[in-house]
C-alpha cells in the first residue's frame, strides 16, 4: 500500500480522520440530513462535506450520488499520497475495486419521493425523475467513476457483500495483484446510507441504538450497556502496487497486505452463532496466506458494531482463532467514532490500520466504561496506546453471513 485517502465523519482528509481516532472523540450526533423525528433511532455519523469546498465540479455533483462523490475525493487523496503520476502509466495494468453496500439509496429515495408526489401516486410521473437516477439502480458506477478518474482501464470492479465490502475490495484488489492481472489497483469502498429507507430498515430489526438523548455515547462496543450500532458514512480509497513495481518508482510505501479470506456463515441472513466458528476461520485462513501464527498478531481492528450477537460472537472467534494471544493482543472498534457506515467500513478500518502501523499507536474503544463480562479481551478503553506494531489484523462481518479477514504488515517487519 502507498496511498490512503478517506473522507468519514469528523473530517475529509486522513490526518483529520487519524487525529479524531486517537483523541478518542466521537463524531456521532443528532441526524440533519432529513428530518427523524418519527424513527427509533435519530442519530448517525454524518460527513461535514460539500462537494465544492473540497473540488467536485457542478456535473459530477450533477451525476454522482453522496457516496460516488465521497469516493472521488478519498481517490484523489490516495493517489496524491503515493506519489502516483498516472500519466505514464499502462492503463490496462491499472484496475479500480471498489465496495459498497446500499449503493445510491439516497438517490432512489428521493427521487422515488418525488416522482410519486410522496407516495401519493402508485404510477409514478418520470418527469420529476432526475436524468441520471438509471445511475443509482446500480452499485456500479462506484467503481466506473473511480476508474474514469484515474485513467484505469484494467480489471473494474464493484464488490457488494454487505458490511464487509470494504475489506473484500481490498482483498481481491490483493488478489488481481496476486494473479499480475495489475500493477497498480485503486481499491476501497463508499457508502452514504443515511436515509430514511435505511433508517427505517434498520428500526424494523432493531439493530440501531435509541439513545436520541445522548448521541456522542451511543456507540458502544463491548460495553455492558449497549444498545445497536450508530449508521455512519464515508469513503476510504487505498492505492496498492506491485511490490516491484512500487520500489522501482520509488514509492512511499506504508505497509504491505500479507493476507486476506472471506468466509460464508450459510446460516442466517442477519443472525450469528455464539461460537464464532466462521470468523475464527477466516481469521485462521487470512494468517495462513500471511504465513503468520497468531502470536505474530500485534493489534486486531475489530468489527466491534455495538451488537449483542456481534460482540459475543466476535470475541468468540478471536479466542478460537488466536488461543491464548487473544488476552494479550490490544484489540479496538473505530465504529465507537465513527459509526457503521455498512460496506465503507471496512474500508475505512482498513486506512486506521495503515495509519495504526505507520504512526505505531492503537486507537482506542471510545465509551466503553463496563464491559461486558463476556467481552473479556483487551479492548483497548477510552485513551489510544503507543505500541509496537509489526502485523495487524482487521475483520468484518456483514449481513449475509459474510465474514472476511484483512492482515496487513509494517514494511519493515
Amino acid at each position: 500500500m502507498t496511498g490512503v485517502g478517506v473522507v468519514a465523519p469528523g473530517g475529509t482528509g486522513a490526518p483529520a480522520f487519524w487525529e479524531l481516532l486517537t483523541s478518542g472523540r466521537t463524531a456521532t450526533r443528532a441526524i440533519s440530513l432529513f428530518d427523524p423525528a418519527e424513527f427509533r433511532s435519530r442519530i448517525a455519523a454524518e460527513c461535514d462535506f460539500s462537494p465544492a469546498a473540497v473540488g467536485l465540479t457542478p456535473q459530477e455533483v450533477a451525476r454522482n450520488d453522496r457516496y460516488v462523490q465521497f469516493a472521488l475525493v478519498a481517490a484523489d487523496e490516495a493517489v496524491r499520497s503515493a506519489e502516483l503520476s498516472l500519466d505514464p502509466l499502462d492503463p490496462w495494468r491499472v484496475g479500480v475495486c471498489m465496495g459498497t453496500a446500499v449503493g445510491g439509496t439516497m438517490l432512489l429515495e428521493s427521487d422515488y419521493v418525488v416522482t410519486s408526489n410522496r407516495g401519493e401516486q402508485w404510477l409514478v410521473d418520470h418527469r420529476y425523475a432526475s436524468p441520471f437516477l438509471p445511475r443509482a439502480f446500480s452499485p456500479a458506477p462506484l467503481a466506473a467513476e473511480v476508474a474514469q478518474r484515474v485513467g484505469a482501464k484494467g480489471v473494474v470492479q464493484t464488490v457488494s457483500t454487505g458490511c464487509t465490502s470494504g475489506l473484500d475490495a481490498v482483498g481481491y484488489a490483493h488478489r488481481l495483484i496476486q494473479e499480475d492481472q495489475a500493477d497498480v489497483v485503486i481499491a476501497g469502498a463508499a457508502d452514504s446510507p443515511i436515509s430514511p429507507i435505511t433508517v427505517a430498515c434498520f428500526d424494523a430489526i432493531r439493530a440501531t441504538s435509541p439513545r436520541n438523548d445522548d448521541p456522542a455515547h451511543a456507540s458502544r462496543p463491548f460495553d455492558a450497556d449497549r444498545d445497536g450500532f450508530v449508521l455512519g458514512e464515508g469513503a476510504a480509497v487505498l492505492v496498492l502496487e506491485e511490490e516491484g513495481y512500487a520500489r522501482r518508482r520509488g514509492a512511499p510505501v506504508l505497509c504491505t497486505v500479507a493476507g486476506f479470506a472471506t468466509r460464508g456463515n450459510a446460516y442466517h441472513m442477519t443472525g450469528l452463532t455464539r461460537e464464532g466458528v466462521e470468523m475464527a476461520e477466516a481469521i485462521t485462513r487470512a494468517l495462513a496466506d500471511a504465513r503468520l501464527d497468531p502470536a505474530d498478531v500485534d493489534y486486531v481492528n475489530a468489527h466491534g458494531s455495538g451488537t449483542r450477537q456481534n460482540d459475543r460472537h466476535e470475541t468468540a472467534a478471536f479466542k478460537r482463532a488466536l488461543g491464548e494471544h487473544a488476552y494479550a493482543v490490544p484489540i479496538s472498534s473505530i465504529k465507537s467514532m465513527v459509526g457503521h457506515s455498512l460496506g465503507a467500513i471496512g474500508a475505512i478500518e482498513a486506512a486506521a490500520c495503515v495509519l495504526a502501523l505507520t504512526e505505531q499507536v492503537v486507537p482506542p474503544t471510545a465509551n466503553l466504561d463496563t464491559p461486558d463480562p463476556e467481552c473479556d479481551l483487551d479492548y483497548v478503553p477510552h485513551q489510544a496506546r503507543a505500541r509496537r506494531l509489526g502485523s495487524v489484523l482487521s475483520v468484518g462481518s456483514g449481513f449475509g453471513g459474510f465474514q472476511s479477514a484483512l492482515v496487513l504488515q509494517r514494511e519493515s517487519s
